[in-house]
């Protein structure tokens, strides 16, 4: 799948005919595009924000979302800890992304549960290739790093919680991840 398909695809799932959008997607997403970095999966979606839908597309290093030619708002998968879909008859399927960058919310977004499988899928393997990559050193310092890390971690997601941004259940559904 090349970065043309992907983006053929989320637009087809919107419902957008509009070549000249796809296209200006297609150019917006390659130049964002980092070493390395290869299409997964792309869906449609709305931002709370925005009215009109947008493409949700799924990298092996991040989660881009496009609208209307504008820069991509970036997730790295290395930081998702969790997403989740719930439904609502407002804004039909809902996936929320939490990330130690923040949460994420997207609204009507077509095929939900496959495309937030894929997420989690992707952000595992993200956070394991990064793991592998990370130099190795004596074990003290090591444990030392992680379990700085760690606290980082879950200080960032306490913050978060206590900000509003994660309702209790998503809070602690990322908790259990960090912690393993």
């Amino acid at each position: 799948m090349d970065w043309t398909d992907l983006i053929d695809t989320a637009f087809k799932v919107a419902g957008n005919n509009s070549q000249a959008h796809q296209a200006e997607a297609v150019r917006t997403v390659e130049a964002a595009v980092i070493d390395g970095e290869n299409p997964v999966a792309s869906t449609a979606g709305r931002h709370p924000d925005h009215f009109r839908k947008g493409v949700l597309v799924l990298t092996t290093h991040r989660l881009l979302f496009l609208k209307d030619g504008k820069p991509p708002v970036p997730v790295p998968l290395t930081a998702v800890t969790d997403a989740a879909v719930t439904r609502t008859k407002l804004n039909g399927d809902v996936l929320t992304v939490v990330a130690l960058t923040g949460s994420h919310r997207f609204e009507d977004v077509a095929k939900a549960d496959v495309f937030a499988e894929q997420l989690r899928e992707a952000a595992r393997l993200a956070r394991k290739a990064a793991s592998a990559a990370r130099p190795a050193a004596d074990t003290a310092p090591a444990d030392l790093s992680a379990g700085d890390q760690l606290l980082g971690q879950l200080e960032r997601l306490a913050a978060l919680h206590a900000s509003g941004a994660l309702t209790d259940e998503e809070f602690t559904r990322a908790k259990a991840r960090l912690i393993g």
